[in-house]
Formats: C-alpha cells, sequence, structure tokens
C-alpha cells in the first residue's frame, strides 16, 4: 500500500508537471474536445487529417475542420464526392477551431499522464481495502481520492470548454493540490512508526499560516499567468522582454508575498532548530522555496526562459506538498501530547 500511495503520489505531481507544460506553451486548447481529442482516441499528427475527404470513412463523433468551424460526425458512414451538410453537426462547446500539432500532443500526453494517476489512484482504493477494519479512515480517504481525481477530470473539461476561462484554470490547480493533500494524508497515515517530534503551539498556528500564504500565492501566481497570456496574444510570442509591461496589481501582490512566505518559513525554521521540535523536513521546505524564488527572479529579470514557468508551479505544489507533510506531523505530536 505504500509503494502504490507514493507511485499514485508521484504521478499526481507529473500531472502538475504535465499542466504546467501545457499552460507555459499555450496548448490548453491543443484538444478541443474531451476526453476525446478531435473525436480521435489517438490525435492527428498533421492538418490534412481533420480536412474533409472524399471516399473516406468517418465514426460517428470524429471531428473535422470546415470553414475554420469544427463539424462532428452525426454517425459512422462513408464520404460521396460532395460535402454533405446533413451527415454532420456544429460542434456547439465553443468556437475554438485551431490545430497544431505540437499544441495538440502536448495536451495529449497531459491528458495520457492524467489518466495514469487515475488508474493508479483507483488501484490504492481497491488495495487500501484491507485497512477497513484497522483503519477505516485510510479506506475512506482513499475512495475520496478517487472521487476528487473524477471531479478533477471533469473540470479538465470544463476548462476546455470554456476556452481556458481563468477562474476555472486557477480551480483546477487547487483541486490538484487538495488531491496531493489526500494523498500525502494517506501516506501519514500508513507509513512506518516515525521519530517523535516535540508539539509547540505557536510552531503549529505557523506552518498552518505557511500553508494558507503558500496557496493563496499559487492562487495569485495562475492570475499573473493569465496576464501574461493576454500580453503574449498582444505582443506575441518572441516579444517577452514586453509581456510583463504595465503588469496588474495581482503581480504585485504576488511579488509582495513573497516576502511574507520567505519570513514566515524563516521563522518556522528557526523555531524549529532553536528549540529542536524535530521537523526534518523545514530543511525542505527552505531549499525548496529558495529555488521558488530564485525562478521567479530569473523569469522576471531574464525574461522567461524556456521551462521556468512550468518550474516555478511546480515548486510551489512541492513546497505546500512538503508543508502540509509537517503539519500531519505537529498534529500527530499535538495528539501525543494530549494522550500523555
Amino acid at each position: 500500500m505504500r509503494n502504490i500511495t507514493k507511485i499514485t503520489l508521484i504521478l499526481v505531481y507529473l500531472v502538475i508537471v504535465a499542466g504546467a507544460t501545457v499552460r507555459m506553451t499555450g496548448s490548453g486548447m491543443g484538444c478541443p474536445d474531451w476526453p476525446k481529442c478531435f473525436g480521435y482516441l489517438v490525435p492527428p499528427t498533421e492538418r490534412a487529417q481533420l480536412e474533409w475527404q472524399p471516399d473516406n470513412t468517418y465514426k460517428k463523433g470524429q471531428v473535422i475542420i470546415v470553414d475554420e468551424t469544427l463539424r462532428v460526425a452525426k454517425k459512422d458512414f462513408v464520404t460521396t464526392d460532395a460535402y454533405l451538410e446533413h451527415n454532420w453537426s456544429t460542434y456547439t462547446k465553443h468556437n475554438y477551431a485551431v490545430f497544431n500539432a505540437f499544441h495538440t500532443w502536448t495536451e495529449f500526453i497531459n491528458r495520457l499522464i492524467g489518466a495514469l494517476a487515475g488508474i493508479a489512484t483507483f488501484i490504492m482504493a481497491i488495495v487500501s481495502l484491507q485497512y477497513w477494519k484497522k483503519n477505516r479512515r485510510v479506506t475512506i480517504l482513499s475512495w475520496i481520492t478517487v472521487l476528487g481525481m473524477g471531479f478533477q477530470a471533469w473540470l479538465g473539461a470544463t476548462v476546455v470548454y470554456s476556452v481556458l476561462e481563468p477562474v476555472k484554470i486557477t480551480l483546477h490547480m487547487v483541486m490538484a493540490l487538495v488531491i496531493v493533500a489526500l494523498i500525502l494524508y494517506i501516506l501519514y497515515s500508513i507509513q512506518k512508526p516515525f521519530k517523535e517530534s516535540s508539539y509547540n503551539p505557536l510552531f503549529k498556528n505557523s506552518i498552518i499560516f505557511a500553508l494558507l500564504l503558500t496557496l493563496i500565492q499559487i492562487v495569485l501566481g495562475t492570475q499573473v499567468r493569465q496576464y501574461v497570456d493576454t500580453q503574449i496574444d498582444v505582443f506575441g510570442e518572441t516579444a517577452k522582454d514586453q509581456w510583463l509591461t504595465n503588469p496588474t496589481l495581482q503581480f504585485y501582490l504576488h511579488r509582495s508575498f513573497s516576502v511574507m512566505v520567505l519570513a514566515v518559513n524563516a521563522f518556522l525554521f528557526y523555531m524549529n532548530r532553536k528549540k529542536a521540535l524535530g521537523y526534518s523536513l523545514m530543511n525542505w521546505v527552505i531549499i525548496v522555496l529558495f529555488a521558488e524564488i530564485l525562478s521567479g527572479i530569473i523569469m522576471y529579470y531574464n525574461d522567461f526562459p524556456i521551462g521556468s514557468q512550468a518550474v516555478h508551479l511546480v515548486l510551489a505544489s512541492i513546497l505546500f506538498g512538503v508543508q502540509f507533510y509537517i503539519f500531519l506531523e505537529v498534529q500527530k505530536s499535538k495528539y501525543q501530547v494530549e494522550t500523555l
């Protein structure tokens, strides 16, 4: 169960990596439908595959592009020499009808990794049934995680149908963190006995505050990314030095909050060392946090080097995960104190 849970956690983080890559490359609409991609289980590789062709067999649900709109086959049929409108219906979820092979396959790989994570989550839930008698919470949370993955998949579909509406992208990201937290809780619950840590109420309240700050930072970061997307539409992909021209309030809040995040976590690190509380993962919090801030500085002063945006988001997600695991350790130490 521990190994399966760890694999599931890694796959969920890979989904976050893939999602960040999709966002970074502007591939969110690479597959304009869901769960298939242009009506295919395996998407096309060139535009010609999406153009109407005579004497060709089409399957129900297959998509073509006609006059820059998506058309969906109503049934299985073989075309004649002429295009017949009555065989097709207009795709009604949105009016986006652009094919870019790179974007399509980037989004498709993202969905494949998501499917693998979903399968791993389901296997984890099946195996968790062995804990029903000795630790029922593990089983219940495992199945809640399966439902969470299903809800996350539905959110992904709504993101596509909304043509990447910012609020839905943010909800999609937050739900990914909720799933990470659930899996970490399950993993913590089934881990072997760990080295006991000391309980300190101030440390507990501070780690909760640090978690909240990280979550706010991630939400603000998705909003900043949305602003960058609009700037790319205005100035183009190559004018990276113009992407943060006249930035929004969210950008300044995001940048200012980083100072507060650093200060709170530095305080936690100091308290952990000074009072010998024993939370060894605080060392990783500081390492990840400095890498996160460094990636933000590099993006700002070096005009978004390739991969920097994805790294920035993934580091923030890892920071959230490590902080949450420390919170679980704090809760355990509190319980031990209360039961003495």
